[in-house]
Order: C-alpha cells, then structure tokens, then sequence
C-alpha cells in the first residue's frame, strides 16, 4: 500500500526507542530543517487513517525532539485490522 498517512487515529501504543543522539542518521539534516534539538528516532504501533480514507495498523516510525514534537511519520508494516 503506497499511501501516506493522513492522520493517526488514537494513541501510539507499545513506543519504543530505536536511536538517539549522534546514533540518529539524518540528525544533521533534522536540525536545519526544525531547528537543534535532542533528536530521538521512535517506533509505536497505531491506527492509521491513509490518503484513500482506510484506516488500518500499523507499525510507525518517527523522529521527535523535545520542544520541535514528532517529524517524518512515516508507515513502516501494515499490520491489517
């Protein structure tokens, strides 16, 4: 499914860390696109409303910063209803 979400729906469940600091490959580019920050990459299950109007689960992953919030949302699997 090549959709891009258009909204999450509920809270992210089961988040967990998968990089920090340095360890965060486009952090460079993170800083001058949101400014500096403490970037964290992040993934979490959630319910997902995509571009064609299905909603769906879905393991998402993302990258935030305290003060900047959550950038690049992105759908990792599609983990069906």
């Amino acid at each position: 499914m090549p959709f891009q979400i258009r909204k999450i729906i509920g809270k992210i469940e089961n988040k967990e860390v998968i990089a920090k600091g340095s360890s965060v490959k486009i952090r460079k580019n993170l800083n001058k696109l949101y400014g500096n920050g403490n970037w964290i990459k992040m993934k979490g299950i959630a319910r997902v409303e995509l571009s064609d109007g299905s909603v769906t689960l879905a393991e998402i992953h993302w990258f935030e910063a305290h003060g900047i919030g959550k950038k690049h949302i992105k759908v990792k699997y599609y983990l069906g209803d």
